[in-house]
């Protein structure tokens, strides 16, 4: 299986300009599996004054051309997240959409960010843990700051992940936290973990990039730098299994 992340260099553009900037580069992307993009990359995540203006509903123009975009790549591609409105409600909403261009998983992020972020007073929070069957193994999702709150990925876990699929504009100063935990919520859960991280910067923030494919032992498959770059590994997602197989600690779970 092939993996590929777009990490995109976030400026201070457009909507318009940044949605054709991203279906221009995933058109030059390799044939891949599974293709993802960050949090928020359609008006940039610290742009909050944008949000409400530039929000709108999951059957809007920006997720229908990535359903287009989709069926001609014929690949699952995560939309990574935008703002969504529904009927007056906003949420940081990712997709994922399957080769027919339908979406087969809408995740609303359920940790919303408060420090140095208006994130929290403008965004309504999600409720639901989502877990969704895909041609490569059961898969979960979660946005940026939910990587700090393990008992979500464990969470999924328990519903049957296996690979955890990850849309994040993490900021360039809390680097060192952004690869520990990709790194630690893949190995103590003993799954896949691809994130999509924003490069460039935004509203005066530099965005971490290092976009990551973790295997369930915590190795490093690929690592993007700090600029726009694909991030692309191919993957064996037999590796789940097997591991859980030789070594599964999670059998050995007290629950006091």
């Amino acid at each position: 299986m092939k993996v590929t992340s777009l990490q995109i260099e976030i400026t201070d553009r457009s909507k318009d300009e940044n949605v054709k900037h991203a279906l221009h580069i995933l058109d030059g992307v390799p044939d891949s599996d599974l293709i993802l993009l960050p949090e928020i990359w359609p008006s940039g995540y610290f742009s909050f004054d944008r949000y409400q203006v530039e929000s709108e509903p999951i059957n809007g123009p920006t997720v229908y051309a990535f359903n287009q975009k989709a069926v001609e790549r014929g690949c699952h591609i995560l939309m990574g997240s935008f703002v969504e409105n529904d009927e007056g409600r906003i949420y940081n909403t990712a997709l994922l959409l399957d080769p027919q261009g339908n979406t087969i998983a809408r995740y609303r992020k359920i940790h919303l960010f408060g420090y140095q972020s208006d994130e929290r007073k403008i965004l309504t929070a999600g409720r639901d843990i989502v877990v969704v069957d895909t041609p490569w193994g059961p898969s979960g999702f979660s946005t940026c700051y939910d990587l700090r709150f393990p008992e979500l990925f464990r969470l999924m876990v328990d519903r049957g992940a296996k690979f955890f699929i990850i849309p994040s504009a993490w900021p360039l100063a809390r680097l060192d936290a952004w690869r520990l935990f990709n790194r630690a919520r893949a190995h103590e859960n003993l799954a896949y973990l691809i994130s999509c991280n924003c490069a460039g910067s935004n509203a005066g923030i530099q965005y971490a990039g290092h976009s990551m494919v973790v295997d369930p032992l915590g190795k490093v498959v690929a690592e993007g730098g700090e600029n726009e770059e694909m991030v692309t590994a191919e993957i064996d997602p037999g590796l789940v299994d097997s591991t859980r197989q030789e070594f599964s600690f999670l059998d050995n779970r007290v629950f006091l």
